[in-house]
């Protein structure tokens, strides 16, 4: 490969970290802000995540050129950045962090140069941290046992048999006349409680809500329409409201860029911004190209809240492209750095599996996942609370050894899988829970397993590995929505009512059929600062 690809690449990398190291520095303490006065632990620790999953995941790669110039540029202008918060507050003698510093003896007020000194020490040794931090997120990754060559690879040329389910179809349009109102389309349907229940019950013949009902909204093109129903593999993205742009996968080899369809769903609002801040071409058939990223447009999102709109071209793909027997999803933040042949055919031919997906780096039970997003302000606590009390209470117990799982909580960011029939069911029944509940689906993940009473298998791996599948580039912006900051239901009334989605979560305000007052959350020890 010729030198000015990797001055290239070095480009790109040092670019990313800048705009990495300025993320992280304004998230964690803004300049001159006194440290001694940051509201509570959580919020330190919400900080502290913020910035370990800015430069952590980063180095992940197996890629060794990245990773050289990453663990060199990384602690260079991170620390830099990061360290200006901490000048800052030195600087200014009347502030809290100066006389705390002095009180531990570790600045002397009586003289300038003292001052100096001090603060030049406190930047090296920031600098030091970092650098520690950076190598210890180094070693998260670890090597994935892949076949040497993509062009060996032997393909199946059967599907794997649908032993459980044999025929599945879905619910396109309800009867949505209730005490003699019309209730207004949803694209998740109104599933009622007892048709819930219903759909956990596998038989041969399945028909069951899996989105995509009729006027409820994410119509494609059909110009797309017609480009993937060709698309038997694929690797698809997604990314809603703008807060990424396209990141090209790397180290694809001839025969899978000639095998797979990379299909990047977007709304309206992101392609607007793709298209401002990268290179689109247009084919003749009028498709949009980003590299090797066929650009699919959903037009009027079916979701208030943009997490939730992409929850539909991660976890119900087969509906999204239904012509398609393999998959492989991947989050939009990140560069995808394996070739995914070789991935198809370590995480499922080999052994064969049909559905794999990775283990949670420190989560076993979705009651520890749950207390982590509270904490971290991934919705709103009150209602995370409820989804957790409706699954304790229909006998969801949290994770063990007892249980035939690895764990109950997945690092969502990766899906690999064959769309079988139960496959299919379960990707049906797992958005179900997330158009009906919260729009965290790692929580409801290990819920469906449960329901299933373990007839889907799927093949979980182990983190390490990963994070040797990508490079994680940051968003283009902080997400930030009113709802993740609710610490109340007394917040919903009111003026608040409109924090309430009007067209997702709904089975959080549906009475519900059980006595849910009376359910005690299992206790939750916390298993990482970070997590």
């Amino acid at each position: 490969m010729d030198r000015s690809y990797h001055h290239q690449v070095a480009k790109d990398v040092v670019k990313q970290q800048i705009f990495c190291g300025c993320r992280c520095r304004r998230w964690f303490l803004s300049c001159g802000e006194d440290i001694t006065r940051l509201p509570n632990e959580d919020y330190m620790e919400e900080r502290l995540y913020t910035f370990g999953s800015c430069g952590g995941h980063y180095l992940d790669a197996t890629n060794s050129y990245r990773i050289v110039i990453s663990s060199l540029v990384l602690p260079v202008f991170t620390s830099f950045l990061f360290s200006l918060s901490f000048c800052a507050a030195l600087c200014n003698r009347d502030s809290k962090v100066f006389g705390m510093l002095s009180t531990m003896g570790l600045v002397r007020p009586a003289h300038r140069m003292n001052r100096i000194i001090s603060l030049v020490s406190f930047y090296y040794l920031h600098w030091a941290m970092v650098s520690l931090f950076a190598y210890s997120h180094l070693q998260s990754g670890c090597p994935i046992p892949l076949a040497a060559d993509p062009d060996r690879v032997i393909i199946p040329k059967t599907k794997s048999p649908d032993k459980v389910v044999q025929s599945l179809s879905y619910i396109t349009e309800d009867n949505r006349i209730t005490n003699g109102s019309q209730l207004p389309p949803l694209f998740g349907g109104h599933q009622s409680w007892l048709q819930r229940e219903e759909s956990f019950k596998p038989k041969r013949t399945m028909k069951v809500h899996c989105g995509f009902m009729r006027n409820g909204g994410a119509e494609m093109a059909l110009k797309d329409m017609k480009y993937v129903r060709k698309c038997r593999f694929v690797v698809a993205s997604g990314i809603f409201d703008g807060y990424d742009t396209p990141h090209q996968p790397s180290n694809i080899s001839p025969r899978s860029q000639k095998l797979f369809c990379f299909l990047m769903v977007v709304d309206e609002v992101s392609l607007e911004f793709i298209r401002k801040n990268v290179t689109v071409r247009e084919d003749s058939d009028g498709g949009q190209w980003v590299g090797l990223w066929r650009l699919v447009l959903l037009k009027h999102p079916p979701y208030d809240e943009p997490r939730r709109n992409g929850k539909v071209p991660k976890i119900i793909t087969h509906r999204l492209f239904p012509e398609a027997q393999y998959s492989i999803w991947v989050d939009g933040k990140m560069e995808l750095i394996v070739d995914p042949l070789l991935m198809l055919e370590r995480y499922l031919w080999r052994d064969k599996h049909t559905f794999a997906i990775a283990q949670h780096k420190h989560h076993l039970s979705i009651y520890e996942e749950a207390d982590s997003n509270k904490r971290r302000k991934r919705y709103a606590r009150p209602l995370i609370d409820l989804h957790m009390k409706i699954y304790c209470y229909e006998g969801m117990e949290p994770w063990s050894p007892k249980k035939n799982t690895v764990s109950d909580v997945p690092e969502g960011a990766v899906i690999i899988r064959e769309h079988t029939a139960i496959n299919d069911l379960f990707s049906c029944l797992w958005f179900n829970e997330v158009n009906l509940f919260t729009p965290r689906d790692q929580l409801s993940f290990g819920y469906v397993v449960y329901r299933l009473k373990g007839l889907f298998k799927f093949f979980m791996f182990p983190n390490c590995e990963y994070n040797s599948l990508f490079i994680l580039h940051p968003h283009t912006r902080e997400h930030s929505s009113k709802v993740e900051w609710v610490k109340s239901l007394n917040e919903f009334k009111g003026n608040n009512s409109g924090l309430k989605e009007s067209r997702g979560g709904l089975g959080l305000w549906t009475p519900y059929p059980g006595d849910l007052d009376s359910v005690v959350l299992p206790p939750v020890s916390r298993t990482s600062k970070a997590g």
